[in-house]
């Protein structure tokens, strides 16, 4: 649940996550981490092109995955408890999210 940072001038939110949530987001995380850093290697080590390129199109379903994951419990969580409190803003909001994970 969204919530605006206590003391801080600057009007920063944040978002209290299950433990379970925040662990599955984490760890998908973490193997994004691998794979990149698997494809450093793989630079490093003049891996054929193509080679490159697949693991690339890997990471990219992996990011895709996450944020659709993270997206679907912002709809559920923050989204809808700020529209319930009357607070329309995150409409527009979420709009312009979305148009940004979709370039």
């Amino acid at each position: 649940m969204s919530e605006e940072k206590k003391g801080c001038c600057c009007g920063v939110k944040t978002t209290q996550r299950a433990e379970e949530q925040k662990k599955r987001l984490v760890n998908r995380l973490k193997r994004l981490e691998g794979q990149i850093r698997g494809i450093q290697a793989m630079v490093e080590q003049d891996a054929y092109c193509n080679d490159i390129l697949i693991q690339s199109a890997a990471v990219n379903a992996a990011i895709n995955a996450f944020n659709k994951e993270l997206l679907a419990s912002h709809i559920r969580t923050c989204v809808a408890r700020d529209i319930r409190e009357g607070k329309d803003e995150v409409i527009d909001e979420l709009v312009t999210t979305i148009q940004k994970l979709m370039r």
